[in-house]
């Protein structure tokens, strides 16, 4: 809301329109309003672009301590909402217009992520793992509305990471931070410039133990770039390494929270990341009218993670066996029953997966200026391919549940003959590649016309490595046009108005699991491999945008509405196996809204007003399953017309003051309202929603000496307590000693508590 590093915020704006970075000339900087690639001669106004775009620069990333992506979003951005599903820092679900990007493979990933142009949804269920992006080396990121030049994904909009590198960030810097909940972070920052070449390297650290019970956390993030110019050509080489562990505890049943606000409901609940990437990207000006811009990466992840939970085993009425609901007796993978071997203990079940995936790809972009029938003219064409080979396994154990319904083995891995719950392990191939062309024409100075286009080509391969279930390859083609107009109606308001169209491909996650008689499990339990359509958005954005001098400060605002109707969108429906789901294409669902914001400066004041609405519903009737729904009829729901899509937020208003004083010291405070919203597995609104909440934040920096710095943040600084996510638990086959008559499966995440942090800033 509040932007403040010039240079960061053109860089993030020449993203808009093409997915390939370079680096920006520093003596361009202030004559190049925004780059398209970020080469001499090659501006576009922001101006002339006809979708919505919010900008955070890297002061506003670190405004509040220690840098952080996910926290600028949410105090800063318009539209971008928070969902802590994992009830994790580091893992939440963002959504931006009604769209999500998260780190769930179970959820649908409606927004397309860039890191320095390499496309950051991950291959094998396009989630977006957080914790691999080095805040710290971030040097700005924008958010933007639907585009279909971004590919796939780019249903509800983009977001486009820019990281620094030498040429942009010179020095050394070291800053330590610590507080609540054994929170400690070390990060570190070098950047030097020496003639034609340049060097930055980063990294951070940080522990936690988590403010609920059996919550630790861990981050470990390197980043370095080496990068080289001479005149109008430029190569850089990115490199990114990643070592976490998060936990995230999920939600807890309502009259849990209600004795210990700090309780979770089972556990372990834990992922871990090893990631790395090499990005080398460049480009060159052939004419001071044409540029060509590429980039080729490589990225490799290694992820496990653990989830305790209920078992769907229980002691057989008239065996001495183990048996599920459906009265099946539970084998192991040698095909024998399994004794029931607590005697009337409860059971726990723990769900291991594993995913390595190798992902690839680059793109070739050439921009060109001119005129066309004597108007200026901006041209883009590209192209791009993003390729991965995925190997996944999963696995069930059933043992026992221990008194705090943590999960104790030595476990028994189940293997049903049926398939129903058995071990997986299948290999992915996913190839993905786009043509892509954008041209900008001013018939008028005052009046901006684009047409952009992308056809994308999506192929998707699985086989089964313990059978044939899982075997099967499935291909989409779709080209997505976008146009737009923008006009001037004077010097300082601007009118935009846009079309696009945005598709995804149904992801080798979602294939895998989309058979309703064989469901997988929340982790991600592959077992069927049948048809999934391809989703397919269309977008109308509309809006206003303006500057000027109001008493004596600098004031800029916009004003928009957005309708996308999403056809043949993708649900992960409830099973009627407990715990069970599967993905199915659920017709067209709507996203449309409004938002309204400003920025205001006056000297040392700084401030800044939004606010949002998004209704977001269903538009075909389905019949879903939800059987842990107190109001559902034999474990059915009737979603109807008009009824909202879970989790997503229909209001949000967010505001910030900060003020600068003299010698450097400076000080911000902000708030946001979230409107209530609907729980997961309620998708017919039966159950109330959440309650709406308000939470503020405040932080200072204060100068010691010279280049030493300290800074303080207190977060929730007046203790609310509030829930930013809801789903139902099945709490029957769970002893929970601190609640009595644990009856009502209402179950939410709740939001952290009141925290301080203070940290230490050094440059060298």
């Amino acid at each position: 809301m509040i932007l403040t590093d010039r240079k960061s915020i053109l860089l993030a704006c020449a993203l808009l329109f093409c997915a390939v970075p370079a680096a920006a000339e520093e003596n361009s900087i202030e004559t190049v309003v925004v780059t398209a690639s970020a080469l001499p001669g090659t501006s576009l106004d922001p101006k002339d672009l006809p979708l919505s775009t919010e900008v955070l620069g890297s002061d506003t990333i670190a405004s509040h301590g220690a840098p952080s992506l996910l926290s600028a979003l949410a105090r800063n951005a318009g539209g971008v909402s928070l969902s802590d599903a994992q009830d994790n820092p580091f893992q939440p679900n963002l959504y931006y217009h009604g769209f999500q990007a998260s780190p769930l493979a179970g959820d649908a990933q409606g927004l397309a992520v860039y890191v320095d142009g390499v496309r950051f949804n991950q291959s094998f269920g396009d989630a977006v793992a957080w914790d691999l992006v080095p805040d710290i080396a971030v040097r700005s990121m924008a958010v933007e509305g639907s585009n279909p030049v971004f590919g796939l994904n780019a249903l509800g909009g983009s977001i486009a990471i820019a990281m620094k590198d030498g040429f942009t960030w010179q020095g050394t810097e070291a800053e330590a931070f610590g507080g609540s909940f054994g929170r400690w972070q070390g990060n570190f920052q070098y950047g030097r410039e020496d003639g034609d070449f340049a060097l930055y390297a980063a990294g951070q650290a940080l522990h936690e133990t988590g403010w609920r019970d059996f919550s630790p956390s861990r981050l470990g993030q390197v980043f370095a770039s080496l990068g080289w110019r001479h005149g109008d050509a430029s190569l850089h080489l990115d490199i990114v390494a990643d070592d976490t562990s998060l936990t995230g505890d999920g939600t807890v049943p309502v009259q849990l929270l209600a004795v210990d606000r700090a309780a979770i409901f089972t556990w372990p609940d834990r992922q871990q990341n090893r990631y790395g990437q090499a990005n080398l990207y460049g480009g060159v000006a052939i004419s001071p009218a044409l540029s060509l811009q590429g980039n080729v990466y490589v990225s490799h992840l290694r992820q496990r993670t653990a989830n305790g939970d209920a078992s769907d085993a229980q002691p057989c009425a008239n065996t001495p066996f183990l048996c599920l609901d459906d009265g099946s007796i539970v084998t192991d993978t040698a095909g024998k029953p399994i004794l029931n071997f607590l005697h009337g203990g409860a059971y726990a079940q723990l769900n291991l997966t594993g995913t390595d995936t190798t992902a690839f790809g680059g793109a070739l972009q050439l921009f060109a200026k001119g005129r066309v029938f004597g108007a200026a003219n901006s041209l883009l064409i590209g192209g791009a391919y993003d390729g991965g080979r995925s190997e996944f396994g999963a696995q069930s154990e059933v043992g026992a549940m221990s008194p705090s319904r943590g999960f104790e083995g030595p476990g028994v891995v189940i293997d049903q003959s049926d398939g129903s719950i058995a071990p997986v392990r299948v290999s992915g191939a996913n190839d993905y590649a786009g043509l892509y062309a954008a041209d900008i024409l001013k018939p008028l100075p005052r009046l901006t016309l684009s047409l952009s286009g992308r056809f994308n080509v999506s192929r998707v391969a699985l086989t089964d490595r313990l059978g044939i279930a899982l075997n099967g390859t499935h291909s989409y083609e779709r080209f997505n046009p976008a146009a737009g107009v923008t006009y001037d109606l004077t010097p300082s308001l601007n009118l935009y108005a846009g079309y696009a169209e945005a598709n995804r491909a149904p992801t080798p996650a979602e294939f895998s699991c989309a058979d309703p008689d064989a469901p997988c499990s929340l982790t991600n339990f592959f077992v069927a491999d049948p048809p999934l359509k391809q989703v397919v958005a269309k977008t109308w954005e509309g809006g206003f945008r303006g500057s000027g001098e109001l008493f004596d400060g600098a004031l800029s605002w916009h004003a928009g509405v957005f309708r996308a109707d999403a056809d043949d969108d993708i649900l992960f429906a409830a099973s009627a196996i407990q715990g069970r789901a599967f993905f199915e294409n659920i017709g067209t669902t709507r996203r449309q809204g409004a938002e309204l914001g400003a920025d205001y400066a006056r000297g040392p004041w700084l401030a800044g007003l939004s606010y949002s609405h998004t209704d977001a519903t269903f538009r075909n009737p389905v019949t879903l399953q939800s059987p842990d729904n107190p109001k559902a009829v034999n474990g059915l729901i009737d979603v109807k017309p008009g009824d909202e899509l879970p989790g997503i937020p229909a209001d949000m208003a967010k505001a910030s003051v900060g003020y600068r004083g003299d010698g450097g010291w400076s000080v911000t405070a902000d708030a946001r309202y979230a409107g209530g919203q609907v729980l997961r597995g309620d998708e017919a609104n039966l159950d109330p929603k959440t309650a709406p909440y308000v939470v503020a934040d405040v932080a200072g920096r204060y100068p010691l000496a010279e280049r030493i710095t300290l800074t303080a943040a207190v977060d929730n600084l007046f203790d609310a307590k509030y829930e930013t996510f809801g789903s139902f638990s099945p709490i029957a086959d769970v002893p929970v000693a601190q609640v009595r008559n644990l009856d009502n499966p209402r179950s939410v995440s709740p939001g952290a508590p009141l925290s301080f942090y203070l940290g230490l800033s050094v440059g060298l």
